[in-house]
């Protein structure tokens, strides 16, 4: 029978073990790679390519500070801050971004659902002022308008107005500017109450 771990599940040999496993150094696993399959001779020319491109990188990078310091020491005589350099950059990128593909067909795109919006907007607006103009046509609308005509001209005609026979906007127009005239007037008829 095999031995059992705290939680009731079986043991095996070599599979939990107390210790961690340790770690294979990296840089032996490859020494011992290459020891097997380079020669020494092969070795030695190896280092001494890594040498000369060692080298190599040096005056390299001796060349590029000594031509980075010649371009700094020539855009100081010639006036060129970084500021301007900036400003010329970023305008150059406007610029290449402007010619570029990509703007151009958002901008069509962007400009054609433009055109679309409005004329859908207008198409909108006609089509709602027509079916204002049919609902005032219409035989329901007529039969409000009358209505409320006669109210008028029956209120007016108890309070002591003259009876003016008017169109529907006379009618409306009136009440609102009878309306418009009360107000002011109740407001100075409370102010007055109120300083007696």
């Amino acid at each position: 029978m095999e031995p059992r771990n705290q939680e009731g599940g079986h043991l095996r040999a070599g599979l939990l073990e107390k210790e961690p496993l340790q770690e294979v150094d990296e840089e032996m696993v490859s020494e011992v790679d290459l020891n097997n399959t380079i020669t020494e001779e092969e070795k030695e020319e190896m280092h001494n390519e890594l040498t000369k491109l060692e080298e190599e990188i040096t005056t390299l990078r001796q060349v590029l500070s000594s031509k980075e310091k010649r371009h700094s020491e020539l855009k100081q005589r010639l006036g060129i801050t970084p500021l301007s350099e900036l400003r010329h950059n970023l305008s150059r990128g406007w610029n290449d971004m402007q010619t570029s593909t990509a703007y151009k067909k958002t901008s069509e795109t962007l400009s054609t659902a433009g055109q679309k919006t409005t004329a859908a907007f207008s198409n909108l607006g006609s089509a709602i002022s027509r079916k204002f103009g049919d609902m005032r046509n219409s035989p329901s609308f007529k039969s409000f308008e009358e209505k409320v005509e006669s109210t008028v001209t029956n209120i007016k005609s108890k309070v002591g107005g003259t009876s003016s026979g008017g169109s529907f906007e006379e009618v409306l127009s009136s009440a609102a500017q009878a309306s418009a005239q009360d107000i002011p007037t109740n407001n100075l008829t409370e102010n007055s109450e109120r300083t007696c």
